[in-house]
């Protein structure tokens, strides 16, 4: 008998809603609040009737603490799922503090004016988390999420040490337009655009974006070209898994894709700085962002599949060892199934798993933790259960 409060009612959240009322054995209830409450009663609406999970809705302006005090207060839940913008991340973890209810979301606090996405803001909260007797799980989405899950699990069955991890992540979905982002366009644009960078015997190596290049052949996808970006699973996986010596992040683009981004930057128009525009200050990836496809849009009209693993190269019994675990996701069975395409499917899926994680005790835990900090068995069991089945590889071609 659990309550969920679900922060966010954008592609994500709608994934998270229908997987808790498929779940209707944990969670026997939901409330979706978000500020546009009629995006919230929107789902209600669809779901009603279908599932045994009770769902109320609420207004909600996650950058206010007290309007989220009074809610959570008001509705009284056992977890809050934040699936709104990861700049309300401390807002919500402020109050969830305040009230003493756990936190899990999808990806890690950046502050609106910089494009500097990291973990220290969220870590800061650990003791704090402790003292008030409640869990907080980051980056419980798909990469960061389930890719630590990867990892850990990696760890656990078949690793002394992993000296090196390349997490590779691969869309080969076709949406028909020139150019549209898979999820929140400021987030997405904003992360391809930063430099890339990735973690080697502790340190920080920093490259141009897009700089260094590979191209992998995907089971179930093909060929496809690879550029390495920053993502911040590789900071807690270098401190959580054994041995690291390396850690990368990879992540498909098509030609399309960074000729259009190309452009759009020579432009200004990924620009976070405010300009003036007939009197009034705009942001002009906020604006971009206002013209592009809205993301939830793309479900309908997106054929192909995703592929999103992790391969981990180290030592059992004094032995090397390769091994390679990872997800293939169609992105039409997850617009019939949820009315999503496979990107908010692979974030909205674990978010549901890892709050019933929370929910049942398996990863109970005072504090703020990283999924990877926790038994990835019975996780693992979940993804299986909940339509993210995974496949291993014990002779993977290696990324040089």
């Amino acid at each position: 008998m659990s309550k969920a409060l679900i922060i966010g009612a954008g592609g994500v959240a709608g994934v998270v809603i229908h997987k808790c009322c498929q779940n209707s054995e944990v969670f026997t209830e939901i409330c979706i609040a978000s500020r546009t409450k009629s995006k919230c009663d929107k789902f209600k609406e669809e779901l009603e009737g279908k599932t045994a999970t009770k769902i109320t809705t609420a207004q909600v302006d996650a950058n206010s603490v007290p309007q989220l005090v009074e809610l959570i207060n008001k509705e009284k839940p056992d977890i809050v799922i934040n699936v709104a913008l990861p700049y309300q991340d401390l807002t919500i973890m402020d109050a969830c503090l305040e009230t003493k209810t756990d936190y899990l979301d999808t990806a890690n606090y950046e502050p609106e004016d910089t494009a500097k996405f990291e973990y220290k803001w969220q870590w800061a909260y650990k003791e704090r988390f402790e003292k008030a007797g409640i869990t907080a799980i980051l980056g419980c989405g798909f990469d960061p999420g389930v890719t630590g899950v990867f990892s850990a699990y990696a760890q656990k069955h078949y690793f002394d040490e992993i000296n090196y991890i390349d997490i590779l992540d691969c869309n080969g979905g076709d949406h028909g337009y020139p150019f549209a982002t898979n999820f929140n366009p400021e987030i997405n644009i904003r992360e391809v655009s930063a430099k890339g960078s990735y973690i080697e015997d502790g340190k920080w190596v920093e490259t141009e974006p897009m700089e260094i290049k590979r191209v992998y052949n995907f089971d179930e996808v093909g060929e496809k070209d690879m550029y390495l970006l920053h993502h911040e699973e590789l900071e807690s996986l270098a401190i959580n898994i054994k041995g690291i010596k390396r850690i990368r992040f990879f992540m498909t683009f098509g030609q399309s894709y960074l000729t259009h981004l190309k452009c759009l930057e020579n432009v200004g128009m990924t620009s976070i700085e405010p300009i003036m525009y007939e009197g009034k200050e705009i942001v002009p990836l906020q604006f971009l962002k206002a013209v592009l496809p809205d993301p939830a849009s793309l479900g309908p009209r997106t054929v192909g599949k995703t592929n999103i693993g992790c391969i981990c190269q180290g030592k059992k019994d004094g032995k090397p060892v390769n091994y390679y675990v990872y997800n293939v996701c169609d992105h039409q069975e997850c617009y019939k199934e949820v009315g999503s395409q496979a990107v908010s499917y692979t974030t909205g899926v674990p978010a549901m798993i890892g709050a019933e994680m929370v929910l049942t005790g398996k990863w109970k835990k005072s504090g703020v933790y990283n999924v990877e900090e926790f038994d990835p068995d019975p996780f693992m069991e979940g993804l299986n259960k909940w339509g993210l089945p995974w496949k291993e590889n014990f002779d993977p071609v290696l990324v040089d």
